[in-house]
């Protein structure tokens, strides 16, 4: 039998539909992280992250009749549940917790490596004071921009994914991105210079 952890997503689905623990364990660990970071690039608190994380997974166990190969992704269909969790979640709320002090560094969860590392575009800021002025700006994004930000430049995840975790046309997701990334740009001006700014989202852009 092959083992769980080279199955694809949707061989470990049908095990999960019927019942095989072990085949769940294997896309929790496959996806958890990427349904935490989107939620918390979206949402800017762990608390919230991890619940989400942990609804996202009970909608798999408990009602993933939804999910249809012929329009996506596993994880594009897993990202659109945590994306509708995280705007109820934050609608409910209405407000957006601080990040936590504590996460930061290399492998941080909410940027990209390269906009973290000392040979990075804000090289210039002290990398806490950078980290923390592009984390500031995501956060500050209307939601429909942020979203696209967050999936495109942060998760990495091409158009046509993005378009289905959104439910739009991919030129949606292009031009909601193209705004996005000019309002980080507008919003990251205070702490960086214009060309530092411009080189930050010229960096970004290699990660859609």
């Amino acid at each position: 039998m092959e083992p769980t952890n080279e199955r694809s997503d949707c061989e470990l689905l049908q095990l999960v539909r019927g019942g095989d623990p072990n085949a769940l364990a294997a896309l929790y660990q496959r996806r958890q992280r990427g349904i935490y970071r989107f939620a918390l690039q979206m949402s800017g608190s762990a608390s919230i992250a991890e619940d989400i994380t942990q609804e996202v997974f009970l909608v798999l166990i408990h009602d993933n009749s939804n999910f249809d190969e012929t329009r996506g992704s596993l994880n594009s269909f897993l990202l659109g549940v945590a994306r509708n969790h995280v705007l109820r979640r934050l609608q409910r709320e209405r407000f957006y917790s601080p990040l936590d002090a504590n996460v930061s560094g290399v492998g941080d969860p909410i940027l990209p490596q390269a906009l973290i590392t000392n040979d990075g575009p804000l090289d210039e800021l002290s990398r806490s004071e950078a980290i923390e002025s592009v984390r500031k700006a995501v956060l500050a994004l209307p939601e429909r921009y942020r979203e696209a930000v967050v999936l495109c430049d942060l998760q990495e995840l091409s158009y046509a994914e993005t378009a289905a975790v959104l439910g739009c046309a991919v030129g949606t997701v292009r031009s909601r991105l193209h705004r996005g990334r000019s309002l980080l740009i507008s919003k990251l001006r205070p702490a960086a210079n214009e060309e530092t700014a411009a080189a930050a989202m010229n960096t970004t852009r290699c990660f859609a």
